[in-house]
């Protein structure tokens, strides 16, 4: 039963209603056919669209891990195991680790979710000929049916996490060679290898028609739809407050009252999702790699500045969604925070806790010849993170970051987590699944 708005306020709403972003409903996300989700889930889980076999969407984006990995950065190609667990392949030694943190999947099938990755170098854009903007140029999006779809594009391209080494397959030598969409290309190798199983033949039939051609884009829109479906998630107790069936216990309404008043995450962190889609610079720690081309030697990861070019966008990076937060630590573009309230705290004093950083808190597999800490021991490089910063100090007592980590963990949907469909127990490639 709904409560009245008297009994709501009588109760008492920790936030004033104007602070607040209006409830979640069905019209807010896309609504994927069921035969789309279905197959989507399977190629999903399947690791036949990597080049060597071993590694599925799914190895870098799982449930168990809020739909990442539970790593800083993470180990595609080259890699074993699932998580944390996941340890090199003394066979294989991927060439580095994944440059970014894993990004989770909440709500990506939403309306409102037009830019996508941690620089947003992937952007819905109505003056590009097909409706999107990327940096591999336009012949590589057409056909692709959402942002969302045109982002399955990314990982089987890269030899860091689905394409493998040089000589390690047709689709990794494809890659390297830059044959990605031409005739004989990496998409094209993949179709192929998709399209000789009966399984998804069938499956396709069913979404596409009888008979109809099987090509990569195909296949990266039945994933879009699968994610769209699965980890939705809006009936968090959060939610469940704003809808007025169900008000959050005192705790969480206060700290809701600090996240939407007087800490000001509400600020950059606005909207249904918890997340304004811009991009700021709050001096983040940089570890790892870096995003740097392979002719590059440094460390640094630029940001949003390797997308605009603009000097005032170094060092930003896209404000998350803080849907299920509590569960996909590690937290920020490259995982350097293990705890919620290690990250929470960053945000009350960016560059002191730069400068200040304890690198034992990164999640990070043994790779020999690692280069993780190279930023973090060049003055001159944390000089400019730090100048970069946009975020001012401010003070919270121990108790009021308690009351916040209490309202972020209320931000929680637990069916959103686990997916509805979940794990599938095999895939038709019969591939061994993650």
């Amino acid at each position: 039963m709904r409560l009245s708005t008297a009994l709501f306020l009588a109760m008492g709403c920790a936030a004033n209603a104007g602070d607040l972003p209006a409830p979640l409903t069905d019209e807010s996300f896309r609504q994927p056919s069921t035969q789309s989700i279905a197959l989507g889930q399977l190629l999903f889980y399947d690791p036949v669209l990597s080049g060597s076999d071993t590694v599925s969407c799914a190895t870098c984006h799982h449930p168990r891990f809020g739909t990442s990995d539970g790593l800083s950065l993470g180990l595609g190609d080259g890699g074993t195991g699932l998580g944390p667990e996941r340890v090199v392949d003394r066979e294989n030694l991927p060439e580095k680790r994944v440059p970014r943190n894993s990004p989770a999947l909440f709500n990506l099938g939403a309306y409102e979710f037009t830019s996508l990755f941690h620089d947003g170098r992937l952007e819905a854009d109505p003056s590009k000929p097909a409706g999107i903007r990327t940096p591999l140029g336009q012949e590589m999006v057409a056909g692709f049916q959402s942002v969302l779809a045109a982002q399955a594009m990314f990982p089987v391209l890269s030899p860091d996490e689905m394409a493998g080494h040089y000589s390690e397959s047709a689709i990794s030598r494809a890659v390297r060679q830059g044959r990605l969409t031409h005739s004989g290309g990496a998409w094209s190798l993949i179709a192929q290898k998709v399209r000789a199983i009966p399984q998804y033949r069938a499956l396709f039939d069913r979404v596409n028609g009888v008979g109809s051609q099987i090509d990569f884009t195909d296949i990266a829109n039945a994933i879009a739809d699968f994610v769209a479906f699965e980890f939705r998630a809006d009936d968090s107790p959060f939610d469940r407050h704003l809808r007025g069936t169900q008000l959050l216990p005192g705790p969480a309404q206060q700290g809701m009252a600090l996240f939407y008043g007087k800490a000001g995450c509400s600020t950059c962190h606005a909207g249904p999702f918890q997340t304004d889609h811009a991009f700021h610079a709050i001096a983040m720690v940089q570890i790892g790699p870096g995003k740097a081309e392979r002719f590059e030697s440094h460390n640094r990861d630029d940001g949003r500045f390797r997308v605009t070019g603009r000097a005032q966008d170094a060092f930003r990076f896209r404000t998350p969604s803080l849907r299920n937060i509590a569960l996909t630590a590690p937290y920020g573009h490259d995982g350097a925070y293990a705890s919620l309230e290690a990250v929470l705290r960053h945000h009350l004093d960016p560059v002191r806790a730069l400068l200040s950083y304890d690198p034992s808190q990164a999640i990070l597999p043994d790779l020999p010849g690692a280069q993780d800490w190279n930023i973090l021991r060049d003055a001159g490089e944390i000089s400019a993170i730090a100048a970069a910063n946009e975020l001012e100090p401010m003070s919270l007592t121990d108790g009021e970051v308690a009351l916040l980590i209490t309202f972020l963990n209320s931000l929680t949907d637990r069916t959103g987590v686990t997916g509805r469909l979940g794990v599938p127990r095999r895939v038709p490639s019969g591939l061994p699944l993650d």
